[in-house]
């Protein structure tokens, strides 16, 4: 009977200090305060770092296109630089083209460099989060290793011998809450220690991932930067070339203009000259209507293109000029109706096109003295080409009225007869009686 007394008095002891309990967290108050967080963080950073990657991408995208566009324009200018006499005012304005695709491509170069480095900056802060929360994740794992041990340790020494062996009921209180409320906490500490090691790692796996990706458009940059480069190199290559082509053009027409200032003719001599050649050219492109329709074998259209008869420097181009050795027309004070070539003395120059010879010779409408010597090919009833200020004396032209040339075929020699400023060629092309841009067939 004593026996089970004794028995019974540990029991009660023991539900005591285990309904002290819950009053003891009472009295020690709530959970522990919140932690920051950097895993949280470094999975925002990450999910940002995934929207400026997209973004890059659509950058370098952008940037290629810009590229692209800039590529068309610095191949259409070298098409006109290297094509045979070229258009300068068309070669500027192609240059002009390529400058703006020139200065659209560096600016989204600019911008995705800075993308790049901000890509760099984002990737360490985010290695500096993966890094505490690595630090987190370890100290949280030590804690709940220890709390094991511990645990362990209670499980090895009975209530009984807790409460024997204690100093004070508090002590013994004190242990007993705090292994109950450890236990509870540890089982959700190792539920939150595996969600998030396993979070971290994948933000681990992301984030090599990124760095590849972010490595991949560092590749890009650099491959960007070169093709920049070369590009720049070329444009500033035209731009060159321009400028020689410019400068071979100005001193052509400064030679030109020295010859005519040299006559010293005054403004009602230069204007009187100036009608008598519209007269004369006027005279003599309806003596090559009346031809061109006796030509029984000419075609009534021309199934073709037109190639240079020579090649040189443009000295004036088809369209309003400031030479005043042309007549006036519309709204411009002068008015050229060709395109002028200079070139060596004696240059050879060909048919424009297939066609039959409908004049050769001196313009007899030109007062004698300064007949100029011209060769009129018809392509057909409605198209034909003038070769002006072919040599007579020496190289005289090598064909005749009637004869059927082909294009590509020498006509004659580049000379200096008429009213001329210096050694060139005058081509023009005469459609339905009306001359017109000769480019416009090439």
């Amino acid at each position: 009977m004593h026996r089970m007394s004794r028995a019974f008095q540990q029991r009660r002891s023991i539900l005591t200090v285990l309904l002290l309990v819950p009053l003891l967290f009472a009295s020690l108050g709530g959970a522990p305060p919140a932690r920051a967080d950097p895993l949280s963080d470094a999975l925002r950073q990450q999910k940002a770092l995934q929207a400026k990657i997209a973004a890059q991408r659509q950058q370098i995208q952008a940037l290629t296109a810009s590229q692209g566009q800039l590529q068309t324009a610095l191949a259409t200018t070298a098409s006109q630089l290297h094509g045979i006499n070229a258009n300068q005012a068309q070669v500027a304005a192609s240059v002009r083209v390529a400058q703006a695709a020139l200065a659209d491509v560096q600016s989204k170069y600019v911008a995705l460099v800075s993308q790049v480095n901000d890509l760099d900056s984002q990737l360490q802060l985010l290695d500096g989060e993966i890094e505490a929360s690595q630090q987190q994740l370890a100290d949280q794992r030590h804690t709940l290793a220890s709390h094991i041990a511990d645990a362990y340790m209670v499980q090895q020494t009975s209530l009984l011998e807790q409460l024997l062996s204690a100093k004070s009921l508090a002590d013994v209180l004190a242990d007993v809450g705090y292994y109950l409320r450890i236990g509870d906490q540890d089982a959700a500490l190792a539920s939150q220690i595996q969600q998030e090691a396993t979070t971290l790692q994948q933000l681990q796996r992301t984030t090599q991932v990124t760095r590849y990706q972010t490595q991949q458009a560092r590749l890009a940059m650099f491959q960007q930067k070169a093709q920049v480069t070369k590009q720049r190199n070329q444009l500033l290559a035209q731009q060159k070339q321009l400028a020689a082509l410019e400068a071979r053009t100005k001193a052509v027409q400064a030679q030109q203009l020295a010859t005519y200032n040299k006559l010293k003719l005054t403004k009602a001599q230069a204007a009187a000259q100036l009608a008598a050649e519209q007269k004369s050219l006027g005279q003599l492109a309806g003596l090559i209507a009346k031809l061109v329709a006796q030509q029984q074998s000419i075609p009534s259209q021309y199934n073709g293109t037109l190639v240079w008869p020579m090649n040189g420097t443009v000295s004036q181009e088809f369209g309003c000029t400031g030479f005043p050795a042309e007549p006036p027309l519309g709204s411009c004070a002068h008015f050229h109706v060709g395109i002028d070539i200079v070139a060596p003395l004696y240059t050879p120059i060909h048919a424009s096109g297939d066609g039959t010879v409908v004049f050769v010779g001196p313009n007899p409408y030109d007062p004698p003295g300064r007949q100029a010597v011209i060769v009129i090919i018809a392509h057909s009833q409605s198209l034909q080409t003038w070769y002006a200020h072919l040599d007579w004396a020496t190289h005289p032209p090598i064909v005749s009225k009637g004869q059927v040339v082909h294009q590509g075929q020498v006509i004659g020699f580049e000379g200096d007869t008429g009213n001329s400023t210096g050694p060139h060629l005058h081509w023009a092309v005469e459609l339905n009686g009306t001359f017109v841009n000769p480019r416009m067939f090439i």
